[in-house]
């Protein structure tokens, strides 16, 4: 973070200083128990606790000041706070001013799914000519889009973003902060609808991405969705994806199954033969557009293709671990909706050599599609001919289990937590087998089951 002023910040997010207007922050915090000398604490309230009562720890710590939406009954002297009426609202109003103290072109990125993904491959795609600074993980919300933007240095040469959501206004909220050059939309989908009455209104949410793109700005969609083609956005619009009326399309497409894709992205100015080892034929949609926007920013086709063949998954994205006694654990256990466990069953299936494991778990958020959702993954997995089926969960129980009897899935088992399938995960996971691990995450943290299976002494 480069050097800001009390009185900066206090402009910044408009509001009342206490104390000195010259101290110097180059650093700050939400978290008190991790402050050190000279940062700056920001304590934000939640469900469960407001970090207010942690301000006086922050500042034993050697916090030079923080933001508080409420003042403590006494000030220190030699400190300084910042009254505001909303300290999450502060954060991002801080992180907004500070965006605006730079000149780079910064990459917005939401979607249904796909997300971390795209903005990990487009980020390892820029950095290799440009120093990217890019969100870590997926710490996307109103917390981690602003610590993201709060981490730009002099020495950055592009930003990539992502933006997640669960109500309306939060995309538009983090745009403001954002301020993007580049809009980026991977797809919509019914994950929300917890939250949302329909998909249409999903659509106009991750719409609100275009509201705070700069003058001159590229918004760049999935132009395989039909919800997505039917935007209009008042700026320059790209369509990118596998069919071949999209501007920027894929062409001859290989699928290696487990070991990946080889295929060609085709633009008005060039064509880009790239690999990718990454399986799922949606990894080559997410490569034209991410191809796309180097393109626009100036990167060579060497690297480009050097960025998409270097591609790595994050953690507990669609990672394919190679165990001891031919094993292939399929580890894609960060989140699930129907759709994404649709696409991975697909893959497991494309297994030869052993026999095809699907370890599903409830999957949540899903509001209305609930029901349709499980059932329609059970449904696939017989169809498939996925010799095993783990259901995970009360929903899996009730909904997905069914269909999968129904449609002819040979082996069933359900258990009813991660501990309960813990017990007999291993044996079940013969030498040659292939074993996909795919759970709403919070719900049923599967990356535990992903562990202990790589470490497991088969």
């Amino acid at each position: 973070m480069i050097p800001m002023t009390t009185a900066q910040m206090r402009d910044a997010v408009r509001g009342t200083l206490h104390g000195s207007e010259a101290v110097t922050v180059t650093a700050l915090s939400t978290d008190s128990r991790s402050i050190a000398p000279g940062q700056w604490f920001v304590p934000l309230a939640g469900e469960r606790f407001d970090g207010h009562d942690y301000i006086d720890k922050a500042l034993d710590a050697g916090a030079a000041g923080c933001f508080c939406a409420r003042l403590p009954e006494a000030l220190r002297p030699d400190k300084v706070y910042i009254q505001v009426e909303d300290t999450r609202r502060a954060l991002g109003d801080l992180a907004s001013w500070y965006r605006g103290q730079f000149e780079l072109p910064v990459v917005q990125v939401t979607g249904s799914m796909g997300k971390t993904t795209f903005k990990e491959l487009l980020a390892g795609i820029l950095s290799q000519r440009y120093n990217t600074l890019k969100t870590p993980g997926n710490l996307n919300g109103d917390i981690g889009a602003p610590l993201t933007l709060l981490s730009l240095t002099r020495a950055h040469q592009a930003a990539v973003i992502e933006t997640g959501m669960d109500a309306p206004g939060q995309i538009r909220a983090l745009g403001r902060a954002v301020r993007p050059d580049i809009a980026v939309i991977t797809n919509v989908d019914d994950v929300h609808l917890e939250y949302f009455k329909s998909r249409e209104e999903i659509l106009h949410a991750k719409a609100e991405i275009f509201e705070n793109l700069r003058p001159g700005g590229l918004a760049v969609l999935c132009g395989d969705d039909e919800m997505l083609r039917t935007l209009r956005p008042d700026c320059d619009t790209l369509f990118c994806g596998l069919s071949g009326d999209c501007p920027v399309h894929v062409e001859d497409l290989q699928d290696l199954g487990l070991e990946g894709l080889r295929f060609t992205v085709a633009t008005e100015k060039d064509r880009y033969p790239l690999s990718t080892a990454t399986p799922g034929v949606h990894m080559a949609g997410l490569a034209a557009m991410a191809a796309a926007i180097a393109e626009r920013l100036g990167l060579t086709k060497e690297e480009i293709q050097r960025g998409v063949s270097a591609y790595a998954p994050a953690e507990n994205r669609l990672r394919v671990e190679r165990l001891p006694g031919g094993r292939l654990m399929i580890n894609d256990s960060y989140n699930a909706n129907p759709r994404s466990v649709s696409a991975d069953l697909r893959i497991l299936a494309q297994h030869r050599g052993g026999r095809r494991i699907a370890v599903l778990g409830d999957m949540t958020e899903l509001g209305a599609a609930e029901e349709p959702g499980h059932r329609a993954v059970g449904r696939l997995a017989g169809e498939l001919g996925i010799e095993l089926l783990v259901a995970v969960g009360t929903r899996s129980q009730k909904y997905m289990v069914p269909e999968a009897e129904a449609a002819g899935c040979p082996d069933i088992r359900w258990y009813e937590n991660r501990e309960a399938v813990k017990e007999d995960l291993a044996a079940l996971f013969g030498p040659g087998d292939a074993m996909l691990l795919k759970a709403s995450h919070f719900l049923n943290r599967f990356d535990l089951l992903a562990d202990y299976l790589r470490d497991y002494p088969f």
